[in-house]
């Protein structure tokens, strides 16, 4: 007891004195505990309020769907209410303005939703809609997209509808959701009237059912699934839905997390970096404590006391900071939820930060701490470092061990599986040797071959980063990896931005004309033409289901033990096909051949997409059956080809031969390309206006709005990233303050010696600059390796290096560094050598 009252108060008194300088150590590990926090937090409230709101999610207690006409189904009679939906792409057009635009119309019938409410502007917009009358009701998107109003009219197929109400949240949607498809509500007894159900239109009829509290939804649908799975309806409750949910938005918390995560890990690097210089300045005074008879021990608890006090208080004020940081969270998320977040403390996750807080300070500290260990009572005569080297010290490599046993744990629990976690800290590992070799190499070179040549302001700046106490390690890796992540951020931003803009490139078409019926196309194409633009490709498009493989029904395969039987998604999707004998500039042929039918006996030799082959377990020569209109059709895989679906063109995961489709019923597509906007503009209008049944894309619409869900998840990403580069900037504010201290006997020794402050000014500039360069540089080189990898492997894009991105990132924080470096610096330099040295004494 004697020696820890000891140890405490020896501690204490040293404290004291390194008060300032201890904050620094922990300053940098401060915004990653309050990510944490946060996200932690937010994630408990997220997880809290969608269990509250489960009913508003469906905004009914079970729902079917199909996209045939539901009929009588055996629910029906169980249920309190009962209301019917279609749903489908449509254009629609605004009288008004003569513009029009692909929508998601919703006819329905009945009072749905039946939790929740179709939030609309007036208020009472949803009664005045469930009244009757030729009333719609159209998402605000849509109504500030042209400057439309409240009372103004909106044409779906052949039907004026008046706009009653401004749709401003329907249950379940996202803030995304409805960016991509802005949603029309007309009522049910219309729906004929528009002209738009008929073949080829993709119709979802969708019905909500209201049940009374005693009637569990997920029994009925245990009690109804093999007839609904037969029949091809899909069953949705609240509980389904709510655990849908719930797993999405865990796997968007847990990735927000380790985002949270690599900011402490580079905050930790900087303690470590920290605690390393303390270390050093310390040890001449461990070697006096030996002489006294003080162990080695002992010593090293003085101030593993200091680090565990200091950490404690850092990880007090990121819980403190992070439980404040949630409530902008709710609003940076707001496009992604379907919920309404509500933001309470939670005290598990306050726990949770401040546990990991102590603890990733102790084992990072630790690294340097131990090197107390080996300094023995000779140092004060004679330092030593040989005997407080890495690789004569085992504990210190078993410490090592247990920061990586700690990231693959703290990344088990939040990634799928082990084999993600054990990636991650791969990665984590890789990011961090890659730089830290890059320091090392660059130390070493500068070392070894300085050239004597250099004037000496520059030759004095560039050996100050291989000196006693230089920063140039950490810098290089916690600014360098938070370098990358941003970087390799905006470089994978843009790059697929630029993939988007296909609308523009001369030999890519930009719209798209579908749902034309056969009576319809030669009219469609004549119109095309008529307007001076090109036919670039007319497909006709057949629907149909799959009945078996190789004789195996879906009933057949359900009876197969689970691990030979095949996806139920084969069986249960609808495969919309084409028919040629030929390929398109976006197929290539990777397996088999493309056989022609020559005459009814033949054999019919499909294609499949060789993806999706390989995910469901097709084979070559494999016997196919289709239903077409309740028509089977026997084929065999023929071939696989490799099809390019980011390209712009038809492109199908089944393709047929010619002389067997063509009396199938059918719809047609019809791909053109406009010379400007306006034109493109008009085309659309006068389509829509002479066919109201057929639906057209214009390629250049769907690029603003996929660059404005790109802005939504780039800016939800640049405010995690936020935390590395705060973090990063924090790391280089304290070492670079830590690195004052040496700075200062150097700038002092130097104008003792004759050296005037513009001279000593000059070194520091240009060692910041170096600093700087050298820190952001080795990260965007990590983020060019990073993004190459990701459009390679991952989206599959051609690589083009950001260069002008990456020069605005280099000469920030270049620049960031070298003004850092002047405020930290400005006091030494300005100041005659013994007014500082008495200031020190």
């Amino acid at each position: 007891m004697g020696n820890f009252a000891w140890v405490w108060k020896m501690a204490l008194r040293d404290f004291r004195k390194n008060f300032s300088r201890l904050l620094l150590f922990v300053s940098s590990m401060v915004v990653g505990i309050a990510a944490l926090v946060a996200i932690s937090s937010f994630g408990d409230n997220l997880k809290s309020d969608i269990e509250k709101q489960s009913k508003e999610l469906v905004g009914a207690d079970l729902v079917l769907e199909n996209s045939k006409p539901l009929g009588g189904q055996p629910t029906d009679s169980v249920a309190i209410a009962q209301a019917d939906e279609i749903n489908f792409a449509s254009m629609v057009a605004f009288p008004e303005s003569g513009e029009s635009r692909l929508t998601q119309v919703r006819v329905l019938e009945g009072d749905y939703p039946f939790y929740g409410t179709l939030e609309t502007i007036p208020l009472n917009a949803s009664e005045e809609f469930r009244a009757g009358g030729r009333k719609a009701l159209v998402e605000k998107i849509l109504m500030a997209q042209f400057n439309a109003q409240v009372g103004d009219s909106i044409k779906v197929g052949e039907v004026t509808f008046e706009i009653v109400g401004e749709l401003q949240k329907v249950p379940g949607q996202t803030g995304i959701t409805a960016t991509v498809a802005p949603a029309v509500y007309i009522p049910m007894e219309y729906a004929e009237a528009t002209g738009l159900i008929q073949y080829g239109s993709r119709l979802r009829y969708v019905r909500y059912y209201q049940l009374a509290d005693e009637i569990d939804p997920d029994e009925l649908i245990k009690k109804y699934e093999a007839q609904w799975e037969e029949d091809k309806v899909s069953a949705d409750s609240v509980e389904e839905r709510r655990r849908r949910t719930g797993r999405s938005f865990d796997n968007l918390a847990n990735f927000l997390s380790l985002v949270a995560f690599i900011a402490l890990l580079l905050g930790c690097v900087g303690v470590a970096s920290a605690v390393n210089v303390f270390v050093k300045e310390k040890l001449p005074s461990v070697a006096v404590l030996r002489c006294l008879g003080v162990s080695a021990w002992q010593a090293m608890q003085i101030y593993l006391f200091q680090i565990l006090m200091m950490g404690f208080f850092g990880s007090i004020v990121g819980a403190a900071l992070g439980s404040l940081l949630q409530f902008v969270l709710p609003v940076v998320f707001e496009d992604f939820l379907p919920v309404d977040v509500t933001v309470s403390l939670s005290w598990s996750s306050i726990g949770f930060g401040i546990v990991t807080g102590i603890l990733v300070a102790l084992l990072f500290a630790l690294l340097p701490l131990l090197k107390m260990r080996k300094v023995s009572p000779m140092a004060t005569l004679r330092p030593d470092e040989e005997e407080t080297k890495l690789n004569k010290d085992p504990l210190r490599w078993l410490v090592i061990f247990g920061i990586l046993l700690f990231v693959f744990g703290f990344s088990y629990t939040l990634l799928p599986g082990w084999k993600s976690a054990l990636g991650f800290t791969g990665f984590v590992i890789f990011a961090f040797g890659a730089l830290w070799s890059v320091a090392l190499a660059v130390m070493w070179l500068i070392k070894r071959f300085l050239p004597i040549s250099l004037s000496y302001p520059i030759r004095q700046s560039l050996a100050n980063l291989y000196r006693p106490n230089n920063q140039t390690t950490s810098l290089i890796a916690t600014i360098g990896l938070g370098t990358a992540m941003i970087s390799t951020l905006f470089f994978v931003q843009g790059q697929l931005l630029d993939e988007a803009k296909f609308a523009d490139k001369e030999d890519q078409p930009n719209m798209l004309l579908f749902d034309i019926q056969d009576h319809q196309v030669e009219a469609v194409v004549q119109q095309v033409k008529s307007e001076g633009i090109p036919v670039l490709q007319q497909v006709p498009i057949v629907t149909m289901a799959l009945e078996s493989i190789n004789g195996l029904t879906k009933k057949g395969n359900d009876t197969l033990p689970e691990e030979t039987r095949r996806s139920r998604g084969l069986y249960n999707r609808e495969f919309r096909v084409t028919y040629r004998d030929t390929l398109i500039s976006s197929e290539r042929l990777v397996k088999g051949e493309l056989r022609n039918v020559s005459s009814p006996s033949d054999s019919i030799f499909v294609s499949f997409d060789q993806s999706y082959a390989l995910r469901t377990g097709l084979k070559l020569g494999d016997e196919i059956i289709f239903n077409v209109q309740g028509r089977p059709i026997k084929t065999y895989i023929g071939s696989f080809r490799d099809v390019k679906f980011n390209q712009v063109s038809t492109n199908f995961l089944v393709l047929f031969p010619a002389g067997v489709l063509e009396r199938a019923p059918k719809f047609h597509v019809v791909i053109t390309k406009t010379k400007n906007d306006r034109q493109a503009a008009q085309i659309q209008s006068d389509i829509v206006r002479a066919f109201p049944n057929i639906s057209v894309v214009n390629l250049g619409a769907i690029v603003e709005t996929l660059e404005e869900i790109l802005g939504k998840i780039s800016f939800v990403i640049q405010f995690m990233a936020f935390f590395s580069i705060a973090t990063g900037i924090l790391v280089l504010i304290s070492s670079l303050i830590i690195s004052k201290y040496q700075r200062m006997r150097e700038s002092i020794l130097l104008k003792t010696l004759g050296a005037d402050s513009a001279t000593v000014r000059k070194i520091n500039t240009l060692e910041y600059f170096f600093l700087g360069s050298l820190a952001s540089l080795s990260g965007i080189l990590l983020s060019f390796v990073a993004t190459f990898l990701l459009s390679k492997f991952v989206f599959e894009l051609p690589y083009r290096g950001a260069y002008e991105e990456a020069l605005l990132v280099y000469v920030s924080l270049t620049l960031l560094t070298i003004v850092l470096g002047w405020l930290n610096g400005r006091k030494i330099i300005n100041k005659p050598p013994m007014e500082i040295l008495r200031e020190g004494g």
